[in-house]
């Protein structure tokens, strides 16, 4: 099986052989922000999936802040780019869950911390910590907290 940065690179080739400039472009910049995390420290380091993936969301997650930047200063045609390079990225992410499933996820936790006995800031961090990999990449992390916080009665 080819990793995801194989697949994006084979990808990018396809697009600019297509001449699709806005996938091609998008492309380039996901692989470009993949090559700066495998340097950015110590030591140079090949990225695992996982790794690919939290960079590609932390890409899509630009993308959408700016749209909404751009939509609130008026300027539709700089929105409308950002939401189609979305577009592409979403491609490679997985699934987003719904806010039902992410509320499920999170009531399961608070059942198993409240069982544990442990109320306030540590039954949050429990928590969390609990919930952080089910929905890694594939929910809002504001959101996430938000439910959190809701079933555990803090704040």
């Amino acid at each position: 099986m080819t990793s995801l940065k194989a697949q994006l690179q084979a990808d990018l080739t396809t697009a600019m052989k297509a001449r699709d400039a806005l996938t091609a472009s998008t492309l380039r910049m996901a692989l470009t922000a993949v090559t700066n995390e495998e340097v950015a420290g110590k030591q140079a380091r090949e990225l695992s999936d996982d790794d690919v993936l939290t960079v590609l969301g932390r890409e899509a997650k630009k993308r959408k802040e700016a749209a909404q930047a751009y939509t609130d200063a008026e300027r539709p045609e700089l929105a409308a780019k950002e939401i189609d390079e979305l577009g592409v990225l979403e491609a490679y992410l997985p699934a987003g869950l719904d806010d039902d499933a992410v509320l499920a996820i999170v009531a399961e936790a608070v059942a198993q911390v409240q069982a544990d006995g442990l109320t306030g800031g540590a039954a949050m961090g429990a928590v969390m910590k609990l919930v952080q990999p089910q929905v890694k990449g594939r929910a809002d992390g504001g959101f996430v907290a938000q439910s959190v916080k809701a079933a555990l009665g803090i704040g």
